[in-house]
């Protein structure tokens, strides 16, 4: 290999480590230049600006919409980044379609439009039971901090109820939420939702079930239960209910499970088995809250 062979392999070497070590994509249209502005130069303001001429030159539309929201975001300019994510997500694939609704979901948390997230995380579920989610499959790929993973129907129907029953916490519907956090806890339980559910109770003044539901966390019976904040938000409802309750004895049965209990769960696993039709068989499970998302 010659010299200016060599000064040219080096060169797009060094180039391939910038966009990696940045995360910025190769190209030089408006969508590139937005991602360089947003996370080389830290310049939000100026990002906006080309992520919307981005937008409408049709350059990586998908994107730059989502990617702009989410700058919005950042700038507290949450109600200009839902009504551009409504107005625009027509530019947008199908396959974007997912995704747009969770940017709007977490536009909705943060602005407190609990009304809009719930009526949004309905529709959602609503799609997963008519089979209409993931392409009518049980699993899709998903991505986070630039690692791609896979999502069974399982999980996402779970943190999505997981998402509703918070909501619900945010209005002061205790009962609604326990419905379900109940039922996500049936398809995909982790520690997370159990504290959740425990708070719900504890709001309900059933300290009894509250304190059975927070120490399967700190027993270690659920997945998650090792990640630090789980644990420690565990423990801070359990050093609240003692305070409040000082009469509250350890149960003798702390599984706080039956027979009948355990084999439905057993009998939920084994229906998840090769994929048959579009009617996912998970919501057979959860049939008595169709009225309440249809509504």
């Amino acid at each position: 290999m010659d010299r200016i062979s060599r000064k040219n392999s080096k060169g797009k070497q060094e180039k391939d480590l910038y966009h990696i070590i940045h995360k910025v994509p190769h190209g030089d249209g408006p969508y590139v230049k937005a991602k360089h502005a947003q996370l080389v130069e830290k310049e939000p303001e100026a990002a906006i600006v080309l992520f919307w001429k981005a937008i409408n030159a049709g350059d990586r539309v998908d994107s730059a919409l989502k990617d702009m929201a989410v700058v919005m975001k950042q700038l507290d300019r949450t109600e200009e980044a839902i009504e551009a994510v409504k107005s625009f997500r027509g530019l947008c694939s199908k396959s974007a379609q997912d995704s747009l609704d969770n940017v709007l979901i977490d536009l909705y948390k943060k602005s407190g439009k609990i009304e809009e997230q719930i009526e949004l995380l309905k529709r959602k579920l609503r799609m997963i039971y008519q089979g209409e989610a993931f392409n009518g499959k049980p699993t899709k790929t998903a991505r986070s901090h630039g690692k791609k993973f896979q999502v069974s129907v399982k999980q996402e129907t779970s943190r999505l109820l997981g998402n509703l029953g918070w909501a619900y916490m945010q209005k002061s519907n205790f009962m609604m939420a326990e419905v379900v956090y109940r039922k996500a806890q049936m398809i995909d339980p982790d520690a997370n939702k159990a504290c959740n559910l425990g708070l719900c109770l504890i709001k309900q003044s059933r300290f009894d079930e509250a304190y059975l539901v927070i120490q399967d966390v700190l027993m270690g019976r659920l997945p998650g239960y090792d990640d630090f904040k789980s644990r420690k938000r565990a423990e801070e409802l359990i050093l609240e209910l003692k305070s409040t309750n000082p009469s509250l004895e350890e149960p003798s049965d702390m599984l706080g499970l039956d027979d009948d209990f355990v084999k439905g769960l057993e009998n939920l696993t084994n229906e998840w088995g090769p994929f048959r039709s579009k009617r996912l068989p998970i919501f057979e499970e959860i049939s008595e809250l169709r009225d309440q998302l249809a509504c």
